[in-house]
């Protein structure tokens, strides 16, 4: 956590840490802001986070990975950004 804002609460690994002592034994984890895994998100979500869970007491700790280079993601991406960039023929010379 950085920057001088306070985020958002409850935290993630609060969270997992409490469910893990409370008895739960499984959980899937997934992180909808991110399209695309990052080192930051690998190391926090799937690795600190699981080996917090698992040392409260939980079992089982599956991550599910953002979308990636799945060919479904990237025809998303290109259908949201098109119809957004079209006008943008002209204004980009010497950029492209």
């Amino acid at each position: 956590r950085f920057g001088k804002q306070e985020w958002v609460k409850p935290y993630t690994d609060v969270v997992l840490e409490d469910w893990g002592k409370s008895g739960v034994r499984s959980v899937q984890v997934i992180s909808p802001a991110f399209s695309a895994d990052c080192l930051e998100t690998l190391e926090e979500l799937a690795i600190e986070n699981r080996d917090n869970f698992l040392e409260a007491g939980g079992q089982e700790y599956h991550y599910i990975p953002a979308l990636n280079l799945d060919e479904t993601h990237i025809e998303l991406l290109e259908a949201l950004s098109l119809p957004l960039v079209k006008g943008w023929a002209g204004t980009l010379d010497g950029w492209v």
